[in-house]
């Protein structure tokens, strides 16, 4: 039988276990990253650098400003058709999240500012164009 003891060590601040559990007053208005102490890597939600597997992770908060590097239409497991995008945000990671408007509208290479760091309904970021698109419509 295992029991939990009030005396149980907590994670130091800027640990990777913060940054999976946001405080509610940061939730709705910014993405939290990680960047390895050792080289610098920045990353979303990793226990261990990618790079060179370092433990020691910081706590840092994104501007919000990204580009889409690939987006894709959804039509499964939702009454409408969404699009579920990969954005590299300007610090370096890449993140999974929606871009506000028509699917079919969103390509790589938009630029996105953050609007909702989760969505009520999928938990995931949403991010709105910053430029409208200069395509020709024919």
């Amino acid at each position: 039988m295992y029991h939990h003891s009030a005396s149980t060590s907590h994670p130091a601040a800027g640990s990777a276990t913060g940054v999976l559990e946001p405080s509610a007053a940061d939730s709705k208005d910014a993405i939290h990253f990680q960047r390895c102490t050792w080289c610098g890597t920045a990353m979303y939600h990793r226990l261990l650098c990618p790079v060179c597997q370092g433990s020691e992770l910081r706590t840092e908060r994104s501007e919000g400003v990204g580009t889409v590097r690939h987006s894709t239409v959804v039509h499964r497991n939702t009454p409408v058709a969404r699009n579920v995008s990969l954005i590299e945000m300007a610090e370096g990671f890449v993140v999974r999240g929606r871009v506000m408007g028509p699917p079919i509208g969103i390509h790589s290479g938009d630029r996105v500012r953050l609007s909702t760091a989760q969505d009520a309904v999928r938990g995931e970021p949403v991010f709105q164009l910053l430029d409208e698109p200069y395509r020709a419509w024919t």
